[in-house]
C-alpha cells in the first residue's frame, strides 16, 4: 500500500483539505464562508484523516451542527476520511472575521461589527454603525435582535434603508 500522503505530497494535501473546509458558506449568512468568519480555526492531517477544527460563533448558535456537517461533507468530497473538532476555548470574537470577510458582509448589504470585542462601547451599544449601502453614519438601531440573534436590526436616516448590523461579540 502506498504511503499517504506520497512524500512530498503532504503540504499539498493539506492545502488541499484547508480549502476544501475554507469554501463552506455560512447558512445563515452565505455571502460569507466559515473561513471569512474565522470559525474554521484549523485543518490538519492526522494519519491520514483530515482534521478540521471549528470554533461555534456563540455558544447557543443554532448554525453550529449545520456547520460542522457542512465542513465534514467537504472534506468527505474533497477525498479526504475527516472528523470535525468543536473548540470552544479561546471564545470565537467578531474580531476573527477577515477584512475580505467584512467586505463581503458590507456588500451583501449587513454592516460588520465596528469595534473591537474588548470595547466598553461594543458592550452597551453606543456603537455608531455605518449604512452598508450609502455610508452615513446617520443611523438608529431599531432592534436589538435582526433577522438572527447575532445581528441587529437598523435603519439609515439619510438613504432610509433598513439593515442588520453584525454585532460585536
Amino acid at each position: 500500500m502506498a504511503p499517504y500522503p506520497p512524500p512530498g505530497g503532504q503540504a499539498k494535501a493539506a492545502a488541499r483539505a484547508w480549502a476544501a473546509a475554507a469554501s463552506v458558506p455560512d447558512p445563515e449568512v452565505p455571502c460569507v464562508t466559515v473561513a471569512d468568519l474565522g470559525i474554521l480555526r484549523s485543518v490538519d492531517l492526522e494519519d491520514g484523516v483530515a482534521v478540521a477544527r471549528v470554533t461555534p460563533t456563540y455558544s447557543g448558535c443554532p448554525a453550529t451542527l449545520a456547520i460542522e456537517l457542512s465542513v465534514e461533507t467537504a472534506l468527505r468530497e474533497a477525498g479526504f476520511e475527516a472528523r470535525v473538532e468543536r473548540v470552544v476555548a479561546p471564545a470565537w470574537t467578531t474580531d476573527w472575521i477577515t477584512e475580505a470577510g467584512r467586505e463581503k458582509l458590507r456588500a451583501y448589504g449587513i454592516a460588520p461589527p465596528v469595534e473591537g470585542s474588548n470595547s466598553i462601547r461594543a458592550l452597551f451599544g453606543e456603537t455608531v454603525v455605518a449604512c452598508p449601502k450609502c455610508g452615513s453614519r446617520e443611523t438608529e438601531r431599531v432592534s436589538e435582535f435582526g433577522s438572527t440573534p447575532c445581528k441587529a436590526h437598523y435603519r439609515c436616516t439619510a438613504c432610509r434603508e433598513p439593515f442588520d448590523y453584525f454585532k460585536c461579540i
